[in-house]
């Protein structure tokens, strides 16, 4: 099969000829129909996070369809089509995993960073840690949905019932989770890159309340805010934009390094927490919501050999919604 490989990072990926893997027990082997591009594939490849195989494959945004199974698979059958994210498999006796926060396993593994992904033409997946995706999506609008919808759908449920809510950064998470605080009856406002009147444009058209630069004020007090940009900066800025008693979340799984603020940006009983990963309950419960809320996901459809344009597109903010590679 064809596989686009990060053998060493802050290098390009490499279009590899390899073998189609075997599933082992409780795998299952997926013939990729599309694979989101993540801003985590970018943190990997840039080589900000560490401890990850190499080489490997990229990807965690994974939808396909099963063609063959491992021992003991029996969740799903051969021809069903099948979703994979980013927790791609936990040691379930922990504290956090009994706990039902498998989200925080000190031994969990992560597809295309731990385990082979899906930027290639097929992939292996541990069962368990699958999705059954709505019907209602096409391969390539659902991928998304596997980490952006699922990481921004933790992140709005730990903004608990805000009303206000803000949103810094205005990507591929930030266009789902903004169709779903709609929804909710929330009101929203992006915060952009100073002078993205394209991204403001975007976000008004999806129901945002108000759109500006992240540098700008808010126009209301905020009830919460989320973060989707890995820029550390933001973080005084959103406390400064949120109202007393409010919430900052931040949703990356890397940003810069958060600059000292004077702690009356945090008094008034803010509080400022992170989301890790997800959790299996999390996926189940999104892809239930998704076609309720009727979340329409934007996306751009790259070639698996044109990653590297893909991930370069992404870096540079090109984008509205979501990069996917189509095998």
């Amino acid at each position: 099969m064809r596989a686009m490989r990060l053998h060493a990072p802050r290098q390009r990926l490499e279009l590899d000829d390899v073998a189609v893997p075997a599933p082992g027990p409780g795998e299952i082997l997926l013939e990729v129909s599309a694979c989101g591009v993540c801003r985590t594939d970018l943190h990997i490849v840039d080589g900000e996070l560490e401890d990850g195989r190499l080489p490997v494959v990229p990807g965690h945004e994974i939808v396909g369809t099963v063609a063959a199974r491992g021992v003991g698979a029996e969740r799903f059958s051969e021809g069903e089509r099948v979703g994979v994210p980013w927790l791609g498999w936990t040691c379930g006796r922990c504290e956090h995993c009994r706990a039902g926060r498998e989200n925080l396993c000190g031994e969990a593994r992560f597809t295309g960073f731990h385990r082979d992904g899906g930027y290639a033409e097929y992939a292996l997946a541990d069962e368990r840690f699958c999705f059954a995706l709505p019907a209602s999506f096409g391969d390539a609008e659902a991928a998304p949905l596997l980490c952006a919808g699922l990481i921004g759908y933790r992140a709005l449920a730990m903004a608990g019932d805000a009303r206000r809510v803000g949103i810094y950064g205005f990507g591929a998470a930030a266009h789902i989770v903004a169709q779903v605080a709609a929804f909710q009856g929330r009101e929203l406002y992006a915060f952009t890159r100073p002078g993205d009147a394209a991204a403001q444009d975007f976000a008004r058209r999806l129901g945002c309340h108000w759109a500006g630069d992240s540098t700008a004020p808010a126009p209301e007090p905020l009830d919460a805010a989320l973060l989707f940009a890995p820029v550390g900066a933001l973080v005084p800025l959103a406390l400064a934009a949120t109202r007393k008693g409010g919430a900052v979340v931040c949703a990356g799984i890397h940003m810069s390094d958060i600059p000292s603020f004077p702690y009356s940006l945090l008094w008034g009983e803010r509080s400022l927490r992170s989301v890790a990963n997800l959790t299996r309950r999390d996926g189940e419960e999104f892809m239930r919501l998704a076609p309720l809320a009727r979340v329409r996901t934007e996306v751009r459809c790259y070639p698996l050999a044109d990653a590297n344009s893909a991930l370069r597109d992404l870096r540079e903010g090109a984008l509205n919604g979501a990069a996917v590679l189509v095998p």
